[in-house]
């Protein structure tokens, strides 16, 4: 709930908050700005984060990294100047930020291959599950007052105690990764960066763009809005767990395509529907092909990194995870507002599905 969909607690309110801050100039690009800039934050100082992080231990980051996850992630419960609340979420993204490197890097440190890959099967559903809980919740909070779902993240609290007296550090010499030889930063490393980055810039069009549609284009509550967009991350979730069965049998990049085209269906689905309650059975499409791929892009980095190397391909694999969050808003807005929401969304399935059939004829052909 404090990494990855931590951002997504306030889209149903972004509507609202909007309206609220009307008479500002450009509030409809500064209200999507609120959501996105801590993933700008994340991906500028992540490398740096992860630094910091090995010097100092992680379970102290995390504990850190908690308190100013409540205390940032709260502000805008009482904040009523745009400016405050954009400052108040770019330090929100510092906490996001070592947070997922320290969760990652950890997972690593834990567990070996085949344990790993089981193990990121649940976490990433832990992770969609927080997505559920906290879209839902914001979404039935911001029928209420759109300022109420800020309070959310006030669990960063609640979560100390378990963070003090259950996380551990892994002496190095306990390292019993398959990759001990790998004393360098792989150059795959980078590639896979890449599709993390394109993942995330495709996905978050999910929790950004589909609250918009479904209250300015077919009249949803907050609450309506927020229980399919929590249906796709339960859905997520679900995809998340199914990785575990599906490496048995596949490797890293075919899982990658597979789960590639599993969004695509998603994306054009959302695009041709006009009865509301379809968008239950497609955006939980979308949701299951990001869980897939979101669990297989980090036990593939993982699968390269030795102890030594764990907190800085953790940081990178965050920093560019959270590019894609922030860029995805802003790459999208020409083509948005040229050809509205909805449409959209079916240009970028099949922009997907050309993307997939040339990505096989490649791998076939060369």
């Amino acid at each position: 709930m404090t990494t990855l969909m931590s951002n997504v607690a306030i889209v149903t309110t972004l509507p609202r908050l909007q309206n609220y801050f009307n008479s500002v100039e450009n509030i409809e690009f500064y209200s999507r700005l609120i959501v996105t800039l801590p993933s700008f934050t994340i991906a500028i100082f992540a490398p740096f984060i992860g630094l910091i992080i090995s010097k100092i231990g992680k379970k102290k980051s995390a504990l850190f990294a908690l308190t100013l996850f409540a205390l940032t992630g709260s502000a805008g419960l009482y904040l009523d100047k745009i400016e405050y609340f954009l400052i108040s979420r770019a330090l929100f993204g510092i906490a996001v930020a070592t947070l997922m490197i320290v969760t990652t890097s950890l997972v690593g440190d834990y567990f070996d291959e085949e344990q790993r890959h089981k193990f990121m099967g649940y976490q990433s559903a832990f992770m969609a599950i927080g997505g559920v809980f906290f879209v839902f919740g914001g979404g039935f909070l911001s029928d209420i007052s759109w300022r109420l779902p800020f309070g959310i993240y006030l669990i960063g609290f609640l979560l100390l105690p378990m963070a003090l007296f259950f996380l551990y550090e892994v002496p190095k010499s306990v390292e019993t990764n398959e990759n001990k030889n790998i004393n360098y930063f792989p150059k795959k490393l980078f590639f896979i960066y890449f599709l993390a980055f394109f993942y995330m810039l495709i996905f978050f069009v999910l929790p950004t763009q589909m609250p918009f549609l479904l209250i300015d284009h077919f009249g949803a509550s907050g609450k309506m809005a927020g229980s399919i967009i929590a249906l796709a991350f339960l859905s997520n979730a679900v995809g998340a767990i199914t990785f575990t069965k599906l490496k048995k049998r596949f490797t890293f990049p075919a899982i990658y395509i597979l789960g590639l085209t599993i969004v695509a269906f998603g994306f054009t689905g959302v695009g041709l529907v006009n009865d509301i309650h379809l968008f239950y059975i497609t955006a939980s499409i979308l949701g299951f092909g990001g869980g897939v791929m979101m669990t297989n892009m980090v036990s593939w980095m993982l699968s390269f990194t030795t102890y030594e190397l764990r907190v800085k391909a953790s940081g990178y694999m965050t920093g560019s995870l959270f590019l894609g969050q922030f860029f995805s808003p802003i790459a999208f807005h020409p083509l948005l507002a040229f050809v509205g929401v909805q449409n959209f969304f079916e240009i970028v399935g099949s922009l997907l599905f050309i993307i997939i059939g040339l990505t096989l004829f490649i791998k076939r052909f060369f």
